[in-house]
């Protein structure tokens, strides 16, 4: 997602209305009702998990616009449909080498899914199917709003899944959906490894810790062992993440899953100046790191590990199969090319787009920051998008 990262005090943030507000404070009721059912603690991942998915609440599963200049942030296909037509070349590679089927992993407003179709139709390559995982209803009734609008041919192509399928060959996308996954808050300590969490004092969300035990504990020793994390290092582990990945390495028979997020290798993960972690949380298009503020009006986000991504798939039979950035992947999968579709003599056209791509590609945007890893079973060829400026090996 694309944010100018501000600073930021109640008195900046923009007041929600009576609705929202009555909203957010039933889902506090609600998490604080888990805590109590809980002795007084869950962990932050469990947090995460209702302040994102809690049905009817949550982000993700309530009413709220989310996208766009109208909602909390901008996402690359909001930006401008050459990202969609660009990533439809890796697209169609994909499912040449595979089968003719698409899942698309929380598709967000639909546009992707519009620009992705076109682009595929354009180049005589589309898909049998095209099905999205979505478990917000709110956000399935806009997809196929944006769908129905912009692309009514395609809605007979279109389904929506509630689970992911027993087997699947193809292409599984999933642009900026690992970074939204519960993830657990982990602290360094010279006593000792401990997980933070959630408790309540006085009615309020406060912070409480616990020593890490269990996968969480091992994973954090881990970790701490190669990455030589000093004592007062706070972090997080997304267990959710690999979790997620494992279910894909035995559903994915022939084909690849596209992943596209934020994040860094994990030397750079855990870099010893990244000693605060990287939660952050998006509201009306401010940035800021009060994950308990207006709980289901805002999103809630840590970049990805990459590192422990490619070790879970690789463990689980699946072959890396590309890692880099996004301004290398689109430059791979010629973005210059789609742009060259709009006249540079047409200004009023052409400015804009030319504006947007250079957000997907700059590395003071977007371009360095987001990273594209493809994994997969049984593709024989070099994938498109990885030809040149390939990063495997940091991993």
């Amino acid at each position: 997602m694309l944010i100018r990262h501000r600073s930021v005090t109640d008195a900046v943030l923009p007041a929600p209305d009576e609705e929202a507000l009555a909203s957010s404070q039933a889902l506090t009721r609600r998490i604080a009702d888990d805590i109590a059912a809980n002795a007084g603690w869950i962990s932050f991942a469990r947090f995460m998990e209702l302040a994102l998915y809690a049905p009817g609440l949550g982000y993700y599963a309530g009413g709220a616009r989310k996208f766009g200049a109208a909602g909390d942030f901008v996402t690359a296909p909001e930006l401008c449909a050459a990202f969609g037509q660009t990533l439809a070349r890796q697209a169609a590679q994909i499912l040449s080498l595979s089968a003719p089927q698409m899942i698309e992993i929380g598709a967000g407003s639909g546009q992707l899914a519009v620009d992705l179709l076109l682009e595929l139709e354009h180049q005589e390559a589309l898909p049998e199917s095209y099905a999205i995982l979505e478990l917000s209803g709110e956000l399935r009734e806009r997809q196929a709003q944006t769908v129905a609008a912009q692309a009514p041919r395609m809605m007979p192509r279109l389904r929506w899944l509630d689970r992911l399928p027993e087997t699947f060959d193809g292409l599984v996308l999933a642009n900026e959906v690992l970074d939204a996954m519960p993830t657990h808050l982990v602290g360094w300590q010279s006593t000792g490894i401990v997980e933070r969490g959630v408790g309540l004092s006085d009615g309020e969300f406060v912070w409480r810790e616990r020593p890490a035990t269990g996968v969480l504990g091992q994973r954090a020793q881990a970790l701490a062992d190669q990455c030589a994390i000093a004592p007062g290092y706070r972090s997080e582990i997304a267990l959710a993440a690999t979790a997620w990945i494992n279910e894909w390495a035995a559903r994915l028979g022939q084909g690849a899953l596209l992943l596209i997020d934020y994040g860094f290798p994990r030397h750079e993960y855990y870099h010893p100046q990244r000693d605060s972690g990287t939660l952050i949380c998006h509201y009306r298009h401010h940035a800021h790191e009060q994950p308990f503020y207006l709980p289901g009006l805002q999103d809630i986000t840590a970049h990805v590990d990459f590192t422990a991504i490619i070790e879970t798939g690789s463990a689980a039979g699946l072959e890396l199969l590309g890692y880099t950035s996004q301004a290398a992947f689109l430059l791979n999968c010629g973005l210059t090319e789609v742009l060259a579709r709009t006249p540079a003599d047409q200004p009023l056209r052409y400015l804009p787009l030319a504006s947007a791509a250079q957000k997907l590609v700059s590395p003071a945007e977007m371009g360095e920051l987001f990273k594209v890893m493809a994994l997969g079973k049984g593709i024989d060829q070099p994938l498109l998008g990885f030809v040149s400026g390939d990063r495997g090996m940091t991993l």
